[in-house]
């Protein structure tokens, strides 16, 4: 094992493992050595401090990595990075290796709130990807960074306009529209009123807005009326 292996393996949780290897099921449990978030975030500070110790520089190249741990720690230190410009080209390297929605939904380095318009282009041009995860982050991107101040009622539209067989692109596509309705509610609604998303993705955001304590009761009754067959 590698230098960064040993360390991981000596805070592995078994019960921890079970858990991961339930809610992410479409990788092998085999890649899975159960170490919490917590302690991987603290082990990537120190390792990013100590990183010509343990050679983050060859870690970062070592791609693909063997364990779902190494790919999350992996993200965490990327989210050190604090020049963006190192950062970005970083994570897009990382990118095309993530294979699992736990990894993908997981890192969002802070230099990436200071740079919104770079992202943004980024986002509209990881949403076409044929890789399902880049797609996901993509949507992410426009979940996490422009449904407040940098809000525009056209990325609604960009986003209604993806359509997958891959569920987890879906899943993920049904959060962002169940968040917007929180957030942007005047001007989601229509997207759910003129029945513009896939029926399945449709009834997802339904049933995820039903879900959210940020959606009003009355907002989610009205919510129910709109439902579709599949």
């Amino acid at each position: 094992m590698t230098k960064i292996q040993k360390l991981l393996f000596e805070k592995q949780d078994q019960d921890y493992k079970k858990f991961n290897e339930k809610i992410v099921p479409n990788i092998d449990p085999k890649s899975i050595i159960g170490v919490r978030v917590p302690v991987l975030r603290a082990m990537a500070k120190d390792l990013f401090k100590n990183k010509d110790d343990y050679k983050i520089v060859d870690f970062f190249k070592s791609l693909p990595h063997k364990y779902l741990e190494e790919n999350l720690l992996h993200c965490f230190l990327i989210e050190c990075i604090k020049d963006f410009d190192v950062c970005l080209i970083q994570f897009e390297r990382f990118l095309p290796f993530i294979d699992n929605w736990a990894v993908c939904d997981t890192c969002h380095p802070k230099v990436f709130k200071k740079h919104t318009d770079e992202i943004l282009t980024k986002a509209k041009s990881w949403i076409k990807s044929k890789e399902t995860y880049t797609v996901r982050y993509g949507i992410n991107c426009f979940m996490t960074y422009f449904l407040d101040e940098g809000f525009n009622k056209d990325h609604l539209e960009t986003i209604c306009k993806i359509r997958s067989e891959e569920y987890y692109i879906n899943m993920m596509q049904a959060w962002y529209f169940a968040t917007a309705l929180a957030k942007q509610w005047e001007s989601t609604v229509k997207i759910i009123e003129e029945k513009k998303l896939s029926p399945w993705v449709h009834n997802k955001t339904i049933q995820k807005a039903k879900e959210s304590f940020r959606v009003s009761e009355d907002h989610k009754n009205y919510l129910v009326k709109l439902k579709v067959s599949n």
